[in-house]
């Protein structure tokens, strides 16, 4: 039997125990914000710019998720902790004609203009990142660092100097193919056409290697993914993909996979697009579900071989992080899980900022003349 001291004294002592401890709610945001305001921030992957080639939507208001179907704007990205994001100029796969590649390159340009627009417009909120170095000092600044990436290798057509173009224009990366094979290579949710890179693709990753182009190999086939390891001189990036062991979908990637990834030096960047995160009906996966596929990864390719790239406005949002103003709850669940603020900086960022580096390293000593 409980006496009556029992009753009252015992959730006294848990209470100083717990307002005493280390491990408090409040500590916890304290620790959050401290690194969020240490570390670069970056998300590999957002489609974005296709919200930016509505008439009169306005980045640099708060929207509502559910209502406005949009998952990014600068408000959010503040309040979400995010430094930097890579907004992808995506186009779909059309026909494999000159009219449909001039079609998909024109889509491309339009695609660009409409990024540079908007920070014209707001020079003050964020400015256009092509280097590392360039978001770093944006963070300083107090501004959004804008990378830009470009999804599916389509609108290069057949004409190589189009990857030097894109290059030129801000790109920084190129997804060789999108859910449908391409000229470059086969995608991993088509048929098999060329079993992998066709010819020309394999002159598109030698060129993207000369040129500073990092190569993404998010939605190609796993061949196609082979043959990239096997002919790329310099690291690659998967710049939104999870881990197929914990949700077998032909985008994400294998155990085999992740060690050549590392094996290369590359990085995969973990999608929160809850198909690719886990399997159900219904319910979203949640930030924990993320989390664990990050736990896999870093115990197949280790530590500096994952990133996050969560393909917001393309279909990524998860229970926890449904939109980038949520991006904090991925930092709590790595710290709940016993990952160090030198971890969290790696996945949250300086992972992908190595692989440019790098990328632009080898592309100066494989073309002593690039402009990178």
């Amino acid at each position: 039997m409980r006496t009556f001291a029992s009753i009252f004294i015992m959730p006294f002592i848990f209470f100083c125990m717990n307002s005493s401890g280390q491990n408090t709610p409040s500590d916890l945001d304290k620790k959050i914000e401290k690194i969020h305001q240490k570390i670069l921030t970056v998300d590999s992957h957002n489609d974005t710019p296709m919200h930016l080639m509505e008439t009169g939507f306005d980045l640099s208001k708060r929207h509502d998720p559910v209502k406005d179907h949009s998952k990014v704007d600068f408000p959010r990205m503040r309040e979400g902790g995010e430094d930097a994001s890579f907004f992808a100029v995506f186009v779909s796969q059309g026909k494999r004609t000159p009219e449909g590649n001039f079609k998909a390159k024109e889509r491309a340009d339009a695609l660009f203009d409409s990024i540079y627009a908007v920070l014209a417009r707001f020079p003050g909120e964020a400015g256009l990142a092509v280097s590392p170095s360039d978001a770093y000092k944006l963070k300083k600044q107090g501004k959004r660092a804008i990378f830009i990436g470009m999804e599916n290798g389509y609108p290069i057509g057949n004409d190589l100097s189009l990857i030097q173009t894109f290059y030129t224009k801000g790109a920084r990366y190129i997804t060789l193919c999108h859910t449908r094979n391409n000229d470059i290579c086969d995608s991993s949710t088509d048929s098999t056409e060329y079993n992998g890179l066709s010819e020309f693709g394999k002159s598109v990753v030698k060129f993207m290697n000369k040129t500073g182009m990092m190569v993404d190999v998010s939605h190609i086939s796993d061949k196609s993914f082979y043959d990239v390891i096997a002919l790329s001189k310099a690291p690659v990036i998967a710049s939104h993909s999870c881990a197929r062991a914990l949700c077998d979908n032909p985008r994400n990637m294998d155990d085999a996979m992740l060690r050549a990834l590392a094996k290369n030096g590359g990085v995969i960047q973990m999608c929160i697009l809850s198909a690719y995160v886990k399997k159900q009906d219904s319910n979203l996966a949640t930030v924990s579900d993320v989390v664990d596929h990050i736990d896999h990864i870093v115990k197949v390719a280790g530590i500096d071989h994952v990133g996050i790239g969560t393909d917001f406005d393309g279909g990524g949002g998860v229970t926890g992080c449904f939109d980038v103003s949520q991006m904090k709850n991925i930092t709590r669940e790595l710290l709940q899980r016993g990952y160090t603020t030198r971890d969290i900086r790696k996945i949250w960022g300086g992972n992908l900022m190595r692989v440019m580096r790098k990328v632009r390293k080898i592309a100066r000593k494989l073309n002593p003349a690039c402009n990178c």
